[in-house]
């Protein structure tokens, strides 16, 4: 991929990283390279995650061609544009299309948030470069099922709904048509709104975006009088935010729970600088439109969706790494990683007109899935999801920091932290092997000095 020629945005609470790495993995460890905490030492080093790097062998089929063709005439990120599309195509296929998986089935609807630079990093372009090819392959989709406002689950569950009648003297009366293409491609550029509403006393949008990314057979308000519903809907997100707000909504809402490893997090920002806008030609536009378009139509003949023999010996092999878990924050916001590979392998499936996810489908969706995680490594490195030990963990991470002291970090919270909340949050860190602690010697004529506390490699 090519390098952007501007960093990303970093919050101050956030060590930058020294380098980027070329293996797509994004599996830097946090390790110490300097003598162990504690007096006569120093902290050992802690090697943040580098910058993630989306895997060319996720550029395959349809997708991969549609991003090969518009990467060199746009500063859009090539992995913006690949998700932007799949999640796109995923969701112009409406609810057919399925895997299934005991009694659960996995459609082709996708959860996307790509996070970077405020302005710089062209998410917005990304968006625009694909919903183009989407107003040739689906007019009507593009133009009417595209939409934004995530206000409120009422709001969301309204743009889905079905139709409302009313019994009037006896007789049944049509109030409102309601909505029968029940596709819906929520596209949030301001996602920081979106995380602002979950905290908002009584609302539903959490429980509605949980039940949407799971297809549930309705979707409702819990209203007595007037409720709205919502049978079938079939709904998809493309979300835009940064990484410094991402980072600080994070002890504010619910990303550590169901609601946030729903989502596939990209890291994104600037590929190229183009002063002129790129010169994309108007009938590669229109082939790539019309290939997405018989795609589309195949695609929508579908119903059940099985692997071939060769594709589940694949999986057998790849599922025990996918379901492992881990304490940190990033586990728990990949903790989705099995029914992500699958919907992402079923969409490379649907775009290559197959019958069956062939092996050939599942390495691109391990790929770019491998490119997911390491996104959300970087952004969320090592924090626990837990605000007060990840407000201490920052703090003995701050360049130049020799240790605190109890009363130190009491002061991190303005002495507003019970004392058994911060022991609590220490004995995690602690646990976790992130901190320790030591008792310094005591030295002549002194009194005995303050337990310190210092961060771990």
């Amino acid at each position: 991929m090519t390098d952007d020629p501007e960093p990303p945005e970093y919050t101050t609470e956030r060590i930058e990283p020294q380098g980027k790495s070329n293996d797509g993995g994004g599996n830097g460890n946090a390790g110490g390279n300097g003598a162990g905490p504690g007096p006569g030492g120093s902290t050992p080093a802690y090697t943040p995650e580098p910058w993630p790097v989306l895997d060319d062998g996720a550029l395959y089929g349809l997708a991969g061609e549609v991003v090969t063709c518009l990467a060199p005439h746009t500063e859009s990120d090539p992995a913006a544009l690949l998700l932007t599309y799949l999640t796109s195509f995923g969701n112009a296929v409406g609810r057919g299309p399925h895997y299934l998986v005991e009694d659960t089935r996995h459609f082709a609807n996708l959860f996307v948030l790509l996070a970077g630079d405020t302005a710089k990093a062209r998410k917005g372009t990304s968006s625009d470069r694909i919903r183009t090819i989407f107003q040739l392959a689906d007019p009507i989709w593009a133009i009417e099922r595209m939409q934004g406002g995530m206000s409120s689950g009422e709001g969301v569950i309204t743009a889905v709904r079905d139709p409302q009648w009313v019994t009037r003297r006896g007789v049944e009366e049509l109030v409102d048509a309601g909505i029968s293409d029940k596709r819906l491609l929520l596209y949030e550029p301001e996602f920081s709104s979106v995380l602002a509403v979950l905290n908002r006393e009584g609302s539903i949008l959490s429980r509605v975006v949980r039940d949407a990314w799971d297809c549930r057979q309705m979707l409702a308000t819990m209203t007595k009088h007037s409720p709205t519903r919502a049978t079938e809907a079939y709904i998809s997100i493309v979300g835009h935010i940064t990484i410094a707000e991402l980072q600080r909504r994070l002890d504010e809402t619910t990303m550590a729970n169901g609601f946030a490893n729903r989502f596939l997090l990209g890291c994104v920002r600037r590929a190229r600088l183009l002063p002129h806008g790129g010169n994309f030609q108007a009938h590669e536009r229109e082939r790539l439109g019309r290939c997405t378009k018989e795609a589309l139509n195949a695609a929508r003949t579908r119903a059940q969706v099985e692997m071939t023999p060769a594709a589940r010996e694949r999986w057998t092999a790849e599922y025990p790494a996918l379901t492992a878990s881990g304490d940190r924050l990033t586990d728990h916001m990949t903790a989705r990683a099995e029914a992500q590979v699958i919907r992402l392998a079923l969409i490379y499936a649907l775009l290559d007109q197959a019958l069956a996810i062939e092996v050939a489908h599942l390495e691109p969706a391990l790929a770019l899935w491998r490119f997911c995680k390491a996104s959300s490594s970087y952004i969320f490195g090592e924090l626990t999801g837990d605000g007060p030990a990840d407000a201490i963990l920052r703090a003995l991470r701050q360049p130049g920091a020799d240790g605190l002291i109890k009363r130190d970090i009491f002061a991190l919270f303005g002495r507003n932290l019970s004392a058994a909340k911060i022991d609590a949050a220490l004995a995690r860190l602690q646990a976790s092997g992130r901190a320790v602690s030591r008792q310094p010697p005591p030295q002549a004529g002194a009194g005995r000095r303050p337990q310190m506390w210092y961060a771990a490699g």
